[in-house]
């Protein structure tokens, strides 16, 4: 799965330059994964970038984004790559971060290619957060997914990452394999207990050249719906709120790269968005289901700075679905600069106030 280098609208972050590791240090070809596949097609495009390639794709990103942008190395498995080459593009990278014209290094890597030599030596370079591909915390599933390490893996890396006072982010997949009802929400709770300083929640596309994609052909595998997956990623969203843990990403970042090669799941340029919108519209039907005599009436919602059209959902799908439930006249909302001042809501960002029937 290609990772993402841009951050959700919902968590504000430092500009991050974003470099591109392809399947380098990854031992195994997840089910899911189309990096083998783009090597072999495509090896010129997807070849890994030479130090020389770092510093100059550095020295342009700051030149749009200004001194204090964050490198990530995406893809692939950074702390699993060959020693030396990983040496090589911490070097590169490292005299800026010294310069105070990078504001640090992030890497995403595998859970069970994290040791205290390796921690050490990212320290030393500068690497002040690690994202980890957890995906599951159900053996079976990672197991399914032919992840090739264990959800222990996981805890005693984070562990390890915590210690050191280093930032850590959790990767989870939604509609994997072998994955049950309730699956999800447990990978969710589990991942919470690491008290990670975020998370970024994926549900599974099938994409072209990857093992999935056989699956899903021979009718042995079904991604969840576009529709399917924002239910489930709701409730995420709302559990990880409520533990005051931030949401980085919901959905895979839209790219060229991806036009033509999504075969099916749920795949949506605007999918986090999805997600909100339908923890609004939750809370709206929440305040409208124990109120009576609402048949022709006129109802103003507050939402919070920036959410009235969240509120009112894609093509007023949110703003028709109250209407037609409710039997309402017509639907109208206000943004204000804090709804549900004073309120026991779980989070701001998913809350609702109505401020007047008529």
């Amino acid at each position: 799965m290609r990772c993402a280098a841009k951050e959700e609208n919902m968590i504000p972050r430092r500009s991050v330059i974003p470099i591109f590791i392809p399947h380098l240090g990854c031992p195994c070809r997840c089910v899911f994964c189309d990096q083998h596949s783009i090597a072999a097609t495509h090896s010129a495009a997807r070849k890994a970038p030479a130090p020389s390639e770092v510093v100059s794709a550095i020295e342009e990103g700051i030149s749009r984004a200004g001194s204090g942008a964050e490198l990530a190395f995406y893809g692939g498995s950074f702390t699993a790559i060959n020693k030396e080459l990983r040496t090589e593009y911490l070097k590169a990278a490292y005299p800026f971060v010294q310069k105070g014209m990078l504001g640090g290094i992030r890497i995403s890597t595998r859970p069970d290619a994290v040791n205290e030599a390796i921690l050490y030596e990212l320290e030393v370079f500068g690497v002040r957060t690690i994202e980890l591909g957890a995906q599951s915390m159900d053996d079976r599933v990672l197991e399914l997914a032919k992840r090739g390490h264990t959800a222990k893996d996981t805890v005693l890396a984070s562990d390890m990452i915590k210690k050191r006072g280093l930032s850590l982010i959790l990767q989870m997949m939604v509609g994997l394999p072998g994955e049950l009802p309730g699956t999800a929400m447990k990978t969710a709770r589990e991942l919470a207990a690491l008290r990670p300083d975020g998370v970024r929640i994926y549900p599974v596309v099938v994409i072209r050249g990857t093992e999935l994609e056989d699956l899903w052909r021979r009718g042995k595998y079904s991604p969840p719906t576009v529709s399917e997956a924002s239910e489930i990623c709701a409730d995420l969203l709302h559990f990880f709120d409520s533990e005051g843990i931030p949401v980085i990403r919901t959905g895979l970042n839209p790219s060229e790269d991806l036009e033509g090669e999504v075969l099916a799941g749920a795949y949506h340029p605007a999918f986090g968005e999805i997600c909100r919108s339908l923890l609004l519209l939750r809370e709206a039907r929440a305040l409208l289901g124990g109120r009576d005599g609402l048949s022709g009436k006129t109802v103003v919602f507050g939402v919070g700075s920036g959410k009235a059209s969240m509120f009112i959902g894609q093509h007023r799908k949110n703003a028709e679905a109250l209407k037609n439930e409710f039997g309402l006249k017509e639907i109208k909302v206000r943004e204000l600069p804090d709804p549900c001042d004073g309120s026991n809501s779980l989070s701001k960002k998913n809350c609702v106030e109505i401020i007047d029937i008529y």
